[in-house]
């Protein structure tokens, strides 16, 4: 009887489900649910098909508050947004994007030892350091960016990010033009181009920003079709054909 008790258990344990061990430094493991939160927000970003980049700076100011700049983020499903984070305070920050019950969690985790945040959807950073996350959302609905090392959040260390849903192909107009010049340290490019109705521009002769992933897919003298938007009140390439 004993023997066969010993195998059933055996059996059991090697048919149960096996769960991945999580990648916080400090020994903080992913359950299934943080998993499954995780997937809420979205995925790790192929590079590749980066849409769009955003600046996030982190730092303190003179009154004790710390404060990202942008307060808030909003993006549309299904893009994939490179966030290049710089740390220009005189503390060590982080920038994590999670669902708002999952900061809660983690920042609650922290409180009781403080954990340095190894995952695709944060970055951690020293004085004068920056560093990158490439996150596709792949979700609708409101999340949040935040620093969760203790007693910065509670400093202002956190703003929403709403995902809306996508406009419909119809809805997108695509402008026709030619690629006259590339400058690819400064992230612009030069393109001859038709009429922006969506930013009410005649046709003309215009430098537009686009991020690195963009400029890989262009060639001086290559005829395209793209959308432009004003990004951060610069013109800037936001999708390619």
């Amino acid at each position: 009887m004993k023997k066969l008790l010993l195998t059933t258990t055996l059996a059991f344990a090697l048919t149960g489900p096996a769960f991945a061990a999580g990648t916080h430094k400090g020994g903080h493991d992913d359950d299934h649910a943080a998993m499954a939160k995780e997937m809420m927000i979205g995925m790790p970003g192929d590079p590749a098909k980066v849409t769009r980049t955003i600046e996030v700076t982190m730092r303190e100011t003179d009154n004790g508050e710390m404060l990202f700049e942008p307060r808030s983020l909003d993006f549309v499903q299904g893009e994939t947004i490179r966030f290049n984070v710089i740390n220009n305070g005189e503390l060590e920050h982080e920038f994590v994007i999670d669902t708002m019950m999952g900061n809660a969690e983690h920042k609650e985790a922290m409180a009781k030892m403080d954990m340095e945040h190894d995952d695709p959807n944060s970055v951690r950073l020293d004085p004068g350091a920056s560093g990158e996350v490439v996150w596709t959302f792949s979700n609708t609905g409101s999340f949040e960016f935040a620093c969760l090392i203790p007693g910065h959040y509670e400093s202002g260390m956190h703003g929403p990010i709403m995902v809306g849903e996508q406009m419909a192909q119809a809805e997108v107009e695509y402008t026709t033009g030619t690629i006259k010049k590339i400058d690819t340290e400064a992230g612009k490019v030069t393109i001859i181009h038709g009429p922006l109705f969506a930013l009410d521009m005649p046709a003309m002769t215009m430098v537009f920003r686009a991020d690195e992933g963009m400029i890989a897919k262009m060639s001086e003298g290559q005829e395209i079709e793209f959308v432009a938007d004003r990004v951060n009140g610069k013109l800037t390439v936001t999708a390619l054909k």
